[in-house]
């Protein structure tokens, strides 16, 4: 199964925004939604900072905030039908 991960932060309501957001899309193309926390690793802190959420499509930045729906849809076609 494909996957899309969001790098996010607990109490951050832009990340539970987008978290809400990709739900139903993730489940509509038959793609798992992971969710990361940036505070629970030091690499991922320094890398992420307070650039959260950003999203990733099988380690390939798709975008961080300001999401690009564009982009993410675009993935999430292209993982439907298994392009």
């Amino acid at each position: 199964m494909r996957e899309l991960t969001v790098f996010s932060r607990n109490g951050c309501h832009l990340c539970d925004y987008l978290i809400e957001q990709l739900v139903p899309w993730c489940d509509a193309a038959g793609v798992r939604l992971r969710v990361l926390d940036v505070d629970s690793r030091d690499d991922w802190r320094e890398q992420y900072g307070l650039r959260v959420p950003v999203v990733c499509a099988e380690g390939e930045e798709l975008c961080a905030w300001p999401p690009d729906e564009g982009r993410i849809r675009a993935w999430l076609e292209a993982a439907r039908s298994g392009a």
